[in-house]
């Protein structure tokens, strides 16, 4: 997880890097107005679409979210870790492919 002040260009390199080896990248502006069904919804769409996702000022998110969130990457983890072509997340089946996301916090 790329960190550091504000304006060195964190999100910006993950971009970069992305469009280097052709690989689509989402930028998702965190704030502490996120909920977990919000991130599972966009986890959902990540795991399925099989693009990475940048997940830009995520230290603003409620320690409370982040608890679930933490688990909800886990299982997406887990899954890519056991080979699996699909899993249940949060009571919905999904395929899941390739996929990453990669965090960015001042």
């Amino acid at each position: 997880a790329p960190e550091g002040p504000a304006g060195t260009g964190k999100t910006e390199t993950v971009k970069d890097l992305s469009k280097a080896i052709a690989i689509q990248c989402v930028v998702f502006n965190c704030s502490d107005q996120i909920d977990y069904k919000m991130m599972g919804k966009l986890f959902r769409g990540l795991a399925q679409g099989g693009y990475w996702i940048c997940l830009d000022e995520f230290n603003r998110i409620d320690i409370e979210v982040l608890s679930v969130v933490a688990q909800q990457m886990v299982v997406l983890k887990e899954g890519r870790i056991a080979g699996k072509k699909g899993i249940n997340f949060m009571g919905i089946n999904i395929k899941l492919m390739d996929h990453h996301a990669i965090i960015t916090m001042n």
